[in-house]
C-alpha cells in the first residue's frame, strides 16, 4: 500500500497529475458512444441495484504514515422517483463518534449526534476525514447529478498501474447541491469500470484525484473495494476508502426520515 502512495506521489509531484497518455491515444469523440450511458454503466459497477449495506473504512495518510481513521456503516436504497440513492450512515469507530448518524435524502444531508439529541444540516463538500468529504462516503449515481460529455479516449494507468483504454468524460453538475462542480472521469471501454476521476471546485481548482481499485465480486458483480484519493495540491496527503461486508438487506423507509434518527437502532 505504501509503495502505491510513494509512486503516485512522485508522479503527481513531477507534474503528471493529468492522465498518462500514450502518443496518439486521444481520439475524436465518437457520436455512436453516448456519454450519459457510459456514466450510468460505471454507476452500475460501483453501486448495487437493490437495498444494501456496506462498511466503509477511511484511512488518512501524510507522507505515507497513517494519521487518522474512521469506520462507518452505510445503508443505501434507491429512490424510485429520482433514481438517486438515499443513505443512512452510522459511525462505528472511533469510540468517540460511535452511533452518530448522517442521513442523505434527496439533496438534504443531516448529521445527528445522540449525545445532544440534535440534528444539523451539513454540506456534502464538508470534509469528513482527510480528503474524503461527506459526499464521498454516501452512495451516489453520478449520472443523476451530472451531465456527461464524451471528451475522447485515452490510455491511462489504473490504481494497480495497469494501462487501460478509457472513455474520458467531462461531468458538469446539474444543480448547486451536488458535492463537486465539475468532474473528469475515465471509464474502461471494455468493462465500464471507473478507473480514475478528478474533482474540481467552481473556481476550476483541482481538489482531488481518485483511483478506483481492488475490484472483487460483491453482490452480483465485480466492484471497486478501495478508492485512493490524492490531494490536488499536496500529493503526500492521501485518503483511502475501503469497502467491505457488502450485504443485501432491507432498508426501511422509516430509517431514511430525519424525524426517525433519534429512534434508530442498528439491527
Amino acid at each position: 500500500m505504501l509503495d502505491f502512495f510513494a509512486l503516485w506521489s512522485r508522479i503527481l509531484a513531477m507534474g503528471f497529475v493529468a492522465a498518462v497518455v500514450w502518443p496518439g491515444a486521444m481520439t475524436p469523440a465518437n457520436a455512436a458512444v453516448d456519454a450519459q450511458s457510459v456514466l450510468a454503466e460505471s454507476d452500475a459497477v460501483r453501486n448495487p441495484s437493490k437495498p444494501f449495506s456496506v462498511t466503509v473504512t477511511l484511512l488518512e495518510y501524510r507522507n505515507s504514515k497513517q494519521t487518522d481513521s474512521n469506520t462507518l456503516t452505510v445503508y443505501s436504497k434507491t429512490d424510485n422517483t429520482s433514481g438517486q440513492y438515499r443513505n443512512l450512515i452510522r459511525f462505528v469507530a472511533p469510540a468517540r463518534d460511535a452511533d452518530k448518524l448522517m442521513l442523505k435524502n434527496g439533496n438534504d444531508l443531516w448529521f445527528y449526534d445522540p449525545a445532544s439529541q440534535a440534528s444539523i444540516r451539513l454540506s456534502p463538500q464538508q470534509r469528513l476525514l482527510g480528503q474524503a468529504s461527506n459526499g464521498d462516503v454516501v452512495t451516489v449515481n453520478l449520472s443523476k447529478d451530472y451531465k456527461a460529455e464524451l471528451l475522447g479516449e485515452e490510455d491511462v494507468p489504473d490504481g494497480e498501474r495497469v494501462m487501460r483504454r478509457c472513455h474520458k468524460l467531462g461531468l458538469a453538475a446539474v444543480s448547486m447541491d451536488v458535492t463537486y462542480h465539475r468532474v473528469e472521469m475515465w471509464v474502461d471501454t471494455n468493462s465500464s469500470r471507473p478507473v480514475k476521476a478528478r474533482f474540481f471546485a467552481e473556481s476550476g481548482h483541482l481538489l482531488k484525484t481518485a483511483y478506483y481499485r481492488k475490484f472483487q465480486p460483491q453482490l452480483g458483480r465485480e466492484r471497486p473495494t478501495e478508492v485512493v484519493i490524492i490531494d490536488g495540491l499536496d500529493p503526500s496527503w492521501v485518503t483511502v476508502l475501503r469497502y467491505s461486508d457488502y450485504a443485501w438487506r432491507e432498508v426501511p423507509d422509516t430509517w431514511l426520515q430525519r424525524d426517525y434518527l433519534p429512534r434508530f437502532k442498528p439491527s
